[in-house]
Parts: C-alpha cells; sequence; structure tokens
C-alpha cells in the first residue's frame, strides 16, 4: 500500500490559494481514477483506491498546514507504512509555476507543512514537487502562497493537475522517471511532426540566350554587300 498526502489548508477560503496545490493535485487523482468518497480520517481527509497494481490511500491533512505531520504520522502508524511508502505533494516556490520535481528524502527548505511532518516522522519520506514560483523577496512569501492562483495561471495549472494524474500510477509503482515523461507530455507537449512542410517554390526558368546568327555563305554575303 501507499500513502499520497496533499498539503494545504482546509476550507472553502483556502482552496484556490497557491499553498493549496498539493490539495488540488490529490483531488484530481481521486476524480479521474475513481477513487472511493472522502471520509474524515487521521484528522484529515482520505479516500481509498487503485493506480495500476497499487492501492493507495490518498490524504490532505485538515490541521493546518503548520500541524501536517500529526495527520501523516495518524496515517503512517495505521497502516504500519515505511516512509518510503509515503509521497507528499507540496506547492514549491524555488521552482518556476507548472515545473514539477521528484525528491526522495531531504530537508524541508523552510515548508511548515514539510517542517511539521519531519518532525514526526523524519525525512525519508518522498515529495512531489509543484513550482508555483517565487513572490522575489522573503517578505512576500506569506502573502503570495496564501492568495488564490490569477486567472493566468489557469492554463499551466490545468496541464500540471492533468499531468500528476497520468503520471500517478508510474509513481505509486516507484518509477519515477515514467511518472515525470507523464507530466511533461502535459506541459511540454512535443511539436507535431505530422505539420505540412512547406514545399520550395521552383526556381525560375533561366531565359533563353539569343541563338547566335546563322554563319552566311559567301554568296549571300556578297548580296548583303549590294543591298
Amino acid at each position: 500500500m501507499k500513502l499520497f498526502v496533499g498539503l494545504g489548508n482546509p476550507g472553502a477560503k483556502y482552496a484556490g490559494n497557491r499553498h493549496n496545490i498539493g490539495f488540488m493535485a490529490l483531488d484530481r487523482i481521486a476524480s479521474d481514477h475513481g477513487f472511493s468518497p472522502w471520509k474524515r480520517a487521521f484528522q484529515g481527509l482520505a479516500c481509498e483506491g487503485r493506480l495500476g497494481a497499487d492501492k493507495v490511500v490518498l490524504l490532505k491533512p485538515e490541521t493546518f498546514m503548520n500541524l501536517s505531520g500529526q495527520s501523516v504520522q495518524a496515517a503512517v502508524a495505521f497502516y504500519k507504512l515505511q516512509l518510503t511508502d509515503v509521497t507528499v505533494f507540496h506547492d514549491e516556490l524555488d521552482l518556476a509555476p507548472g515545473k514539477c520535481r521528484v525528491k526522495q528524502g531531504g530537508g524541508h527548505a523552510g515548508h511548515n507543512g514539510l517542517r511539521s511532518i519531519h518532525a514526526h516522522l523524519g525525512d525519508a519520506y518522498g515529495r512531489v514537487r509543484l513550482g508555483i514560483g517565487h513572490p522575489g523577496h522573503k517578505d512576500a512569501v506569506a502573502n503570495y502562497v496564501l492568495h488564490d492562483f490569477a486567472k493566468a495561471d489557469q492554463e499551466w495549472l490545468d496541464d500540471l493537475l492533468r499531468g500528476l494524474s497520468d503520471g500517478a500510477a508510474a509513481l505509486a509503482d516507484g518509477d519515477a522517471a515514467r511518472f515525470m515523461n507523464a507530466v511533461a507530455l502535459r506541459t511540454a507537449p512535443p511539436r507535431s511532426s505530422t505539420s505540412v512542410e512547406k514545399t520550395a517554390k521552383p526556381a525560375p526558368a533561366a531565359s533563353a540566350a539569343p541563338a547566335p546568327p546563322a554563319e552566311l555563305s559567301p554568296l549571300a554575303k556578297l548580296k548583303d554587300f549590294f543591298r
């Protein structure tokens, strides 16, 4: 069994915030792959389903971001999971909007949700880092992440969420490369190879050079002289 955790803050007030992209990712996966209805469990909302051959539990902690570790710890203890079976989807300031990276273990980089999970479980779990961009100054970060995505963000956001859902089975199976490829096919699709190439215009035909005058016979030359 695998546990996918999406980080965010509960309630309609925060639903569209940049900080809630982890919740958005799990909602898309649950909807696309026919997971069970969301139910209250582990101080959050949880649902179950299958991704490929793997049984997967999706968890959205409702403890607010700073206490996410409490909810994740409860689920890990209940299902007796190893941290290598846990993957956390979270917003990432240090990635450009729409970018996605997979990481196993490591630091929390100041993210309060990850910081809480570190405190309760350690750092060996996997992460899916979802780029939201940086406001440019650290003093603007709190306001930035707690505001909704702009209308201009909706196209790349939808592409990213679709890609995450497309690759979810590969991620559950531990195939990070195939997962990333699925995301890339949505966020940076290859250019079509079937486009009609413009045919080169044929070079204009060279104008024929005038034919040299025919050589006159001596008799013709004499007649021409006396004209």
